[in-house]
Order: C-alpha cells, then sequence, then structure tokens
C-alpha cells in the first residue's frame, strides 16, 4: 500500500513497512516460544514469518534473522527430543 503525500508528491511504503517489522518480531518471539511449547507448529510458522518478513524489507532484520534460526532450532530440538525418546512426540 502507498501514499502519497499531496504537498511533496513523494510516496512512501510506511505501513507494509511496519507491516513487516511486526512480522520479524512475531517470528522471533513464536520461534523463542516454540523451544519450549508446541514447536511442530510455531518453528514452522516463525521461518515462514521470518522469510516474509526479510521478504517484504524490514527494517529489523536481525530480528527476522534471529525469528528464521529459531525457527529451525525448534525443529532440531524436536527431531533431537523425538529421537533421544523413540517416540513420536515429547513431554518435559
Amino acid at each position: 500500500m502507498q501514499l502519497t503525500a499531496p504537498a511533496s508528491g513523494r510516496t512512501e511504503n510506511r505501513p507494509a513497512t511496519r507491516d513487516a517489522d511486526g512480522m520479524a518480531v512475531a517470528s522471533f518471539i513464536l520461534g523463542l516460544l516454540g523451544l519450549l511449547v508446541l514447536n511442530v507448529f510455531l518453528g514452522p510458522v516463525a521461518i515462514v514469518l521470518a522469510a516474509v518478513a526479510l521478504w517484504r524489507g524490514t527494517s529489523r532484520r536481525g530480528r527476522a534473522w534471529l525469528g528464521l534460526t529459531l525457527g529451525v532450532a525448534d525443529l532440531a530440538v524436536l527431531g533431537l527430543a523425538m529421537d533421544l525418546s523413540n517416540t513420536v512426540s515429547w513431554s518435559l
């Protein structure tokens, strides 16, 4: 969505950037939370949100990369826990 300023004629992409920033923060929070609970669901969601935020050009690139990394770590923790417990799920 582009907004035009009537006086200067410039276009701003502020709403799209703000949405991408929100996605970056959400991916970080969901990735962090996914290390403890529901990592089979929260891990992929964190990965997708981080990828979309980076694709849209977020100004919080570090937070998006952390969300992406934590999403991958969620799935790695799930795989490790499933391997160690010889089950298809795990619990604390």
